[in-house]
């Protein structure tokens, strides 16, 4: 995504955008459920780390 577009509106969208396509695809999502997600999301900043070490983290999370 662009520097310009806040991480809010790329989070809306990708939920706006699944919750539609599901929602064709599957009828019985329109009629149990009010809303597919919550307005609720979590972003991070990694800062200056590259991505292998982040990774590695996360694969070391597993053992602990």
């Amino acid at each position: 995504a662009s520097p310009a577009i806040t991480p809010q509106l790329i989070v809306n969208q990708m939920k706006g955008y699944t919750s539609h396509v599901l929602r064709e695809r599957h009828d019985w999502l329109r009629s149990r459920l009010p809303t597919l997600w919550t307005r609720s999301y979590y972003i991070g900043s990694a800062g200056v780390v590259s991505q292998e070490t982040i990774m590695k983290y996360i694969e070391n999370q597993k053992n602990v």
